[in-house]
């Protein structure tokens, strides 16, 4: 079995936008595209799980998430990742969906499809509902300190002030502690 890395997507591994719907407003964070590279390097996979509910929502269209996500993983290519799958909920907080974070469904159903170890992953978000996320699916949980949320220090494995802090984390030569405690 492999080992993924589940990332958020909006104010994880690009800005924090509100209801993106403007392909040109995807931006890399700082870090990211370098960390991750290091990482799938490193022999992870790289899984993002995003919650879009701006289509449940009536906010944006689903062809408009469909254009910012094409985008998304254009940029990702030209700065050498590859996003090896995407998992997106559309539903809206109301619609009491299975696949919408916190709940680990599209963790497990990624697992399923792509003969992935849950216990040796990690999720890795900006806010609470991804955390929660990873510690339902049975990952290490990763914190990516924002201005946005406030860290809950008790939900994490690890809360990272950037994407340096997380690549140096988890790209430690095999035999060094990874430990999510």
């Amino acid at each position: 079995m492999k080992r993924a890395i589940f990332l958020d997507r909006d104010g994880t591994v690009i800005e924090e936008c509100g209801y993106l719907s403007d392909p040109e407003r995807v931006k890399i964070l700082p870090g990211a595209a370098e960390a991750l590279s290091a990482l799938a390097e490193d022999g992870w996979k790289l899984i993002v799980v995003t919650n879009q509910s701006g289509v449940g929502r009536g906010l944006i269209s689903p062809s408009q998430m469909e254009e910012v996500q094409a985008r998304f993983l254009e940029v990702m290519r030209q700065h050498g990742v590859t996003i090896d799958a995407t998992y997106i909920c559309t539903h809206s907080p109301e619609d009491g969906c299975l696949c919408r974070k916190p709940s680990p469904f599209l963790l497990q159903r990624a697992a399923a499809e792509h003969s992935l170890d849950l216990a040796e992953s990690w999720m890795i978000g900006d806010r609470e509902g991804d955390i929660l996320c990873g510690r339902n699916a049975g990952c290490g949980t990763i914190w990516l300190r924002n201005e946005m949320f406030p860290v809950a220090h008790d939900l994490p494995t690890f809360v990272a002030d950037g994407w340096s802090e997380i690549a140096a984390r988890l790209t430690q030569p095999r035999g060094l502690p990874t430990s999510r405690r």
